[in-house]
């Protein structure tokens, strides 16, 4: 390819499919040049002119692949074999690619002088499909153009990562360790740091947005520019900072709101929370047990990849009779290729003159080709069923551990060695069975609502509105049932923990006990304490993300000074944001198991004892009294 140096499109207009943008790549071959053509010609045109004069070959064959030295092929050949484009036109080279020369005559856009032209295999086009493809080539040399700066910011600015990344690991556990001691001042802490953190994010927007009212594009709209690969053009809007804006005050005003209303709640919460950090401190190997389960969904994600590229790619090579004109009685019948030297004697041949054997796609007529679609499936209900399980195991684990401190008399003395690895092989040893029918249930779930997502995308086009209105409906009624079955199933796998019955019997027993407290429970437990660990969550992640913005975008060069060559600052800093909120809800996760489990055990304690010398509480007194002041069980005198 020495002085080749551009490339060029053999069809231009097949970069306006959808897939160029996802595959990065324009689906027609792509040879590279010296020049670019400088006028109309179709490959038919081409033939005819060469009988006369063999300079319009010698011209045109710059453009065909090196080893196609003689334009006797068909049309039709042409376009199954793609030796040479069906057709060229006037263009000139840019970004060292080959692009249609356009020209305006009188507000007209035009290609050499015309509006329309034949695209070599007997249609008609107009110019405006010509800029359309071109348009097509721009956003696929603009995404790969991203795809490579974003890898380079990943190359520079991975070592500031990791740090963020281990930053916020040790910041979640210094929380949970300070739970322990300072719960109150803590929670005030996280509100006050949540708040103050939204609180910069709602000014520096409002500062962004009166720095642009000055500028000359501050009247554009997201409208305006549509869709971009190029994501800093939105950044450069007015409309986009006061956008973030108002959901940042939004957000702002409604955790304000909420802090006010369920300020008593918040405070009996926050002796769960530190009744919690009392049973994290003594069990501390249970916060390294969110690697493991980080390891095993790892391990279930890679399984079902696997097997799925392999059924993907599981299947011989099909080949199918292809004919000039298609008008034969062995079009798309299936040949082999083997006796392509005898093709032109047989039968075929004789009545298709010019049919070819030629490759259509990878299958097989066999019962096994005929069931890769089921398997699949299968493949994909495994893999539900499996992470379901995997997460199931977790939480029966962390709730037998955490029930084995509940219930020892005299704390820490009474605890079992190593509860957590017990309650490891408990689970697995006893309740196996339990746990991969509560996963189940979950997963035939999550298969239906998939199945309804496919089948909304698959015939979006073909909905009435009465079918519409019943899709929405079933995708919602199996969204709440999803929800449901997953908060009953981590209640029924904590009484598995502490009485070892099966799941039918045990989500029956919690289903139970939870109906009892119905009303505590939702308001205190699921809803408020949850609350309070989101708080530590956004605490973190936001805490790491100011951090990341002031050392990316190098406001503190002063103090740390960050990589200076990144291409969009935003790419690590979200990578730091999302990956330090995954670590601090991994760390509180555990928390909300502990203190899921500690409320399951103290219900229960109620129910069992009474708090006299035979019968005694096993809860702390300090919590006995803070919970039973608020009346969260009625209790017979």
């Amino acid at each position: 390819n020495r002085n080749k140096s551009i490339l060029f499109y053999f069809n231009l207009l097949k970069c306006t499919s959808p897939s160029v943008m996802i595959n990065l790549q324009c689906p027609t071959t792509q040879i590279c040049v010296s020049k670019c053509p400088e006028r109309f010609v179709t490959y038919v045109e081409m033939q005819i002119s060469t009988k006369h004069n063999r300079s319009h070959w010698a011209y045109y064959r710059q453009f065909c692949k090196p080893s196609f030295v003689m334009p006797k092929k068909s049309l039709t050949e042409i376009l199954l074999d793609e030796d040479c484009p069906t057709a060229i036109f006037p263009s000139k080279p840019f970004l060292q690619r080959c692009f249609p020369a356009f020209s305006t005559d009188n507000g007209t856009l035009t290609v050499g002088n015309k509006t329309t032209f034949e695209d070599g295999s007997g249609k008609t086009r107009n110019v405006m499909e010509l800029r359309a493809a071109a348009n097509g080539v721009n956003r696929l040399l603009k995404g790969r153009s991203i795809g490579t700066k974003v890898f380079e910011d990943y190359s520079t600015s991975w070592f500031w990562i990791l740090t963020g990344l281990i930053i916020a690991m040790v910041l979640s556990w210094m929380f949970l360790i300070l739970l322990r001691y300072i719960a109150g001042l803590l929670f005030w802490i996280f509100m006050l740091g949540v708040l103050g953190i939204i609180g910069y994010g709602i000014w520096h927007c409002y500062r962004e947005y009166q720095k642009l009212q000055a500028s000359s594009t501050s009247e554009l709209t997201i409208y305006d520019i549509g869709i971009q690969t190029d994501l800093s053009i939105y950044f450069e809007l007015k409309q986009t900072w006061f956008t973030f804006m108002i959901i940042l005050c939004i957000v702002e005003a409604i955790i304000t709101i909420m802090l006010i209303f369920l300020r008593n709640r918040i405070r009996l919460a926050i002796a769960l929370l530190k009744e919690g950090s009392k049973a994290i401190g003594y069990i501390p190997s249970t916060l390294i047990y969110p690697v493991l389960t980080f390891i095993l969904i790892s391990i279930c994600i890679s399984y079902w990849a696997v097997t799925a590229v392999f059924l993907a790619t599981s299947g011989t090579p099909i080949y199918k009779v292809i004919t000039p004109g298609g008008q034969c009685v062995h079009e798309n019948k299936t040949c082999d290729p083997e006796v392509m030297q005898i093709f032109n004697t047989t039968e075929i041949y004789k009545a298709c003159p010019g049919a070819m054997c030629n490759f259509a796609f990878y299958g097989g007529k066999s019962l096994y080709h005929q069931y890769i679609t089921i398997f699949q499936l299968y493949n994909l209900f495994a893999f539900l069923w499996l992470i379901n399980f995997v997460l199931a195991l977790g939480q029966c684990t962390l709730a037998g551990a955490f029930a084995a401190y509940y219930w020892a008399t005299k704390k820490p003395d009474d605890i079992p060695p190593f509860p957590l690895f017990t309650a490891f092989g408990r689970a697995i040893r006893y309740h196996t069975g339990s746990l991969a029918f509560g996963s189940l249930i979950l997963a035939l779930i999550q298969m239906f609502r998939i199945t309804l997502e496919y089948m909304d995308h698959r015939l979006k086009n073909a909905h009435n509105k009465v079918s519409k209105f019943l899709q929405c409906c079933l995708k919602c009624c199996f969204w709440c049932l999803e929800k449901v079955v997953k908060f009953l199933n981590r209640n029924a796998y904590i009484m598995i923990a502490i009485y070892g019955k099966n799941f039918c019997k045990s989500a029956r027993d919690a289903f139970n006990l939870l109906m009892r407290n119905v009303i505590h429970r939702v308001a205190v437990m699921d809803k408020v304490t949850e609350f309070v660990l989101m708080l530590g969550k956004i605490l973190v992640a936001g805490s790491i993300g100011i951090l990341a913005f002031l050392l990316f975008t190098q406001r503190i060069p002063m103090i740390l000074k960050g990589p200076t060559s990144l291409n969009y600052y935003w790419v690590p800093m979200l990578t730091v944001i999302f990956g330090s909120f995954l670590i601090a809800h991994g760390f509180f996760s555990v928390y909300a198991m502990c203190v899921d489990t500690i409320f399951i055990c103290f219900c229960e304690d109620l129910e069992r004892n009474d708090g006299s010398t035979e019968k005694p509480y096993f809860i702390s007194p300090s919590l006995h009294g803070i919970l039973i002041k608020k009346q969260l069980v009625p209790r017979e005198q």
